[in-house]
């Protein structure tokens, strides 16, 4: 549902407007105006229809006298108060630490406990099992012909061992992980 289905059954200024012959005029204000206020036409036209709307429902602007007139004064009210909100807005600073969970300690600290329960489970994977997903969890992140070459095997052997290695750490992981006990 949208404003425009809310039409008050007394005759009030809201029925004494009718909107679609405006669309036009709106649609070539903010055309105009959009690139001197450094935003998107649709978001300035959409402004704009929210304003009249929202007036015209409370009751607080009365139907203009003259439509053009107001439609002009609207559209650069508002491409005013996006030029407006462009100077006073920044990008943020990558120096700055992102606020948020990452930088919460005890994610940090979960993590940390988390890499190591893994690295240890691949130390103890069977033959060279250990080594290629050692290799894949370097932070250099090596290419698959990089660590072809460190391990002396083919290339293209690297994907199916990788499949079968994993289904192990998995089988692994799952075996350390108690099942909780069924209670009476």
């Amino acid at each position: 549902m949208t404003l425009t289905d809310h039409v008050p059954a007394a005759p009030t200024a809201y029925a004494a407007v009718s909107l679609h012959p405006l669309h036009r005029l709106v649609r070539a204000e903010v055309t105009a105006e959009a690139p001197a206020a450094a935003t998107e036409p649709a978001d300035l036209e959409q402004a704009v229809w929210l304003h009249l709307l929202e007036g015209l429902a409370s009751g607080a602007v009365a139907p203009p006298a003259d439509p053009g007139r107001w439609i002009r004064d609207t559209v650069r009210a508002e491409a005013r108060r996006a030029r407006r909100s462009a100077l006073r807005e920044r990008p943020h600073d990558e120096g700055e630490p992102p606020a948020g969970p990452r930088v919460c300690p005890e994610r940090t600290l979960l993590g940390a406990d988390e890499r190591r329960v893994l690295r240890a489970a691949v130390a103890r994977l069977p033959g060279k099992c250990a080594g290629l997903l050692e290799a894949m969890l370097s932070p250099g992140d090596p290419t698959y012909r990089e660590i072809a070459g460190e391990l002396g095997m083919s290339q293209g052997s690297l994907g199916p061992m990788r499949s079968r290695c994993l289904g192990c750490l998995r089988r692994m992981l799952a075996a350390e992980v108690v099942a909780p006990e069924l209670r009476g």
